[in-house]
């Protein structure tokens, strides 16, 4: 296909995209107002079509102009695509057990620190290896653990610490990476509700020994399906992409070979000496990659991944603004030093209040307002962890009350003024049936 044959085909895509879209009003009660979804425009389109025009199907071209983009947005080395973000998490406390580590590699039943209250593959990657979650508590408002609470939990076989900034609010992520230095910790981000967030004017990602995305339709900007491992360490960095790509030891793009200029001069384990190097595994891996596809959407979201986070600020701000002193419910507060990019906003409805959570939500429910709990609540209380090794720190008083008291609604680019001021006033109107 000729350069002007795929033009005048792009060109034609982009006029379909126009003639397809439909202005559809708001009609408070009857149109849904999501509690997360994805915004896709006609560049989206273009970028999906050309790169299938191109055949670009395994990861590829479109994969490494991510990787390298996304690195800079992050302000960290090294980045590497895979499929999801829970697959970017399970990648990331994999590779802190890499034999490359020497001593400071995660061993069986070594303990890792992380929240009671969150989403399951923040934790369950460290069940996944073998290792030892230790539960703290998170404080009510910003949703996150303190550096006390965690600082509290460290013992003789803590070796690492994993959290998520929950629902786009940074944790106090610079004490955190100073805590985890002083006690020789790795510390792991779980960024994938965060991206675009800032803490002191750095990018959340950017702290951690490794830090994880994610690309679903509910994050900050999408890919369908995918998710990505970040990281300023180039030997973690290596472990990653070994992981990743079936744990082989070869470097190779798909399609290359002899990238490092002796494919059949390498000596490992037993093997033969010579033996081919695209074939040599050094790590018990997976292949997670992702396809050039999703990463050619993703290179066009990523293009509008600040007016996104942007976007998500203001209708944050103007939920926040709009329920200020509404009784009976705390409103969520951002962490001190920080500047979230919000994933959803949080609504407490107070111990002792004349209504509960599910009646609150089923009201907002029948007004066509999509409301999702605080993930998982209190993770302890779920059948998937019961019999399942770990240890508690403290009180998990708050995680409780999330479990029980806590729903988000949504912010995302979506959401215009008038769907968030009705989310307000239908808020305001059931709050004042109770006085």
């Amino acid at each position: 296909m000729s350069d002007e044959q795929k033009a005048l085909l792009l060109d034609s895509v982009r006029k379909y995209h126009q003639e397809i879209q439909e202005e559809r009003p708001f009609v408070p009660g009857v149109t849904e107002i999501w509690p997360s979804g994805a915004v896709l425009g006609v560049e989206e389109r273009v970028a999906l079509v050309e790169a299938a025009l191109d055949l670009r199907i395994a990861a590829g071209r479109n994969a490494r102009r991510f990787e390298s983009a996304f690195a800079r947005k992050l302000r960290v080395r090294k980045a590497h695509l895979c499929n999801s973000g829970s697959s970017a998490n399970l990648l990331a406390v994999s590779a802190l057990t890499s034999p490359q580590l020497g001593d400071r590699r995660l061993r069986r039943g070594d303990e890792v620190i992380t929240v009671a209250a969150g989403f399951p593959t923040t934790v369950n990657p460290i069940l996944q290896n073998g290792l030892v979650p230790v539960f703290v508590d998170i404080e009510l408002g910003t949703y996150n653990a303190t550096v006390e609470r965690v600082a509290a939990a460290i013992g003789p076989k803590t070796r690492a610490i994993i959290l998520a900034h929950a629902v786009g609010n940074p944790f106090p992520v610079a004490e955190m990476a100073e805590l985890a230095k002083e006690h020789r910790l790795f510390l792991v981000e779980d960024n994938c509700d965060a991206v675009g967030s800032f803490y002191d004017g750095r990018p959340t990602g950017s702290f951690g020994d490794l830090a994880t995305a994610s690309f679903y339709p509910a994050h900050h900007m999408t890919m369908g399906e995918g998710g990505c491992v970040v990281t300023s360490n180039l030997v973690l960095a290596r472990v990653v992409e070994s992981l990743r790509d079936w744990g082989r030891d070869c470097w190779c793009a798909p399609g290359e070979s002899n990238t490092c200029m002796k494919r059949f001069e390498h000596r490992m384990g037993s093997l033969p000496d010579g033996y081919d190097h695209k074939y040599i595994y050094s790590h018990v891996g997976y292949n997670l990659k992702t396809t050039d596809l999703q990463a050619a959407l993703g290179l066009a979201q990523l293009a509008r991944v600040d007016e996104f986070c942007a976007s998500r600020r203001h209708n944050w701000r103007r939920l926040r603004d709009g329920l200020d002193g509404v009784p009976h419910l705390l409103l969520p507060e951002a962490t001190p030093r920080s500047d979230p990019s919000w994933y959803g906003f949080v609504i407490t409805v107070v111990p002792g209040a004349p209504f509960t959570v599910p009646e609150l939500v089923d009201f907002l429910e029948e007004r066509k307002i999509g409301t999702r709990r605080l993930f998982a609540g209190n993770l302890t209380r779920h059948p998937a962890y019961a019999g399942q090794p770990y240890r508690v720190v403290g009180e998990l008083t708050n995680s409780d009350i999330v479990t029980s008291q806590t729903f988000h609604v949504g912010v995302y680019p979506g959401l215009t003024d008038e769907m968030i001021d009705y989310v307000v006033s239908s808020i305001r109107e059931f709050v004042k049936t109770y006085g």
